[in-house]
């Protein structure tokens, strides 16, 4: 692994994937862009070093949510985004792409995504604010189904050879981005929270229903 692996990717096609959408292909393109040509020279790191560093931030995160704390968590669940696409950059470039590498990578993002969630209900259900705990719990189900059912639609659908139309704007880097921005409105508006909560029980579920309805009868 060496920069001179450059060379063999024209353009920046080692930065993004076709399927990256808008808010996913800006943080590739100018965040994990920034990262991953210093790490090509580290000659003991593999991609999946890097893709189990960002799951492990992205976990931590959601627990410091869950405390309360959520600037850092804000902070941590950012980064995490980032690394999450520094592993595929580097990957591409270092010749060292596997389907086990892809396969842990989209694993281990759904542990993320539950954590982070899990962690946004037990923080409001720790505000002192009076906000009903099944009303709440419940809009927590459909955010944990939605996030999960996009790319569990997205795998399914490949594997059946069926088309879904363009990649969704309910992609993961979308879902972060929310969670992140709400986490640090947190610190000056505690329920700003409950916007991404809700945000996430209804956009990624309008799109898996959508799914279902375009697909349906072939």
């Amino acid at each position: 692994m060496n920069p001179n692996s450059f060379e063999s990717i024209r353009g920046d096609e080692w930065k993004t994937k076709p399927t990256d959408r808008f808010v996913l292909k800006w943080i590739k393109l100018n965040l994990s862009a920034r990262i991953t040509p210093r790490l090509i020279g580290v000659e003991w790191l593999r991609p999946w070093m890097i893709t189990l560093c960002s799951a492990t931030v992205g976990v931590i995160a959601g627990a410091i949510f869950a405390l309360g704390w959520t600037g850092t968590a804000g902070i941590l669940a950012a980064f995490a985004q980032v690394l999450d696409g520094v592993d595929g950059q580097f990957s591409r470039i270092s010749g060292l792409q596997t389907k086990g590498g892809a396969f842990l990578d989209s694993v281990l993002d759904r542990y993320v995504d539950v954590s982070l969630i899990v962690g946004m209900i037990i923080y409001l259900l720790r505000l002192p604010a009076h906000y009903r705990a099944p009303l709440l719990l419940a809009t927590g189900f459909f955010a944990l189904c939605g996030s999960s059912l996009i790319s569990y639609t997205t795998a399914r659908a490949e594997s059946l050879g069926l088309s879904l139309g363009k990649p969704t704007l309910a992609s993961k880097g979308t879902r972060t981005s929310v969670i992140v921005l709400c986490a640090w409105a947190g610190a000056f508006f505690p329920a700003a929270p409950l916007l991404a909560l809700s945000y996430l029980a209804v956009h990624p579920n309008i799109v898996v229903i959508r799914r279902l309805l375009l697909v349906h009868g072939k």
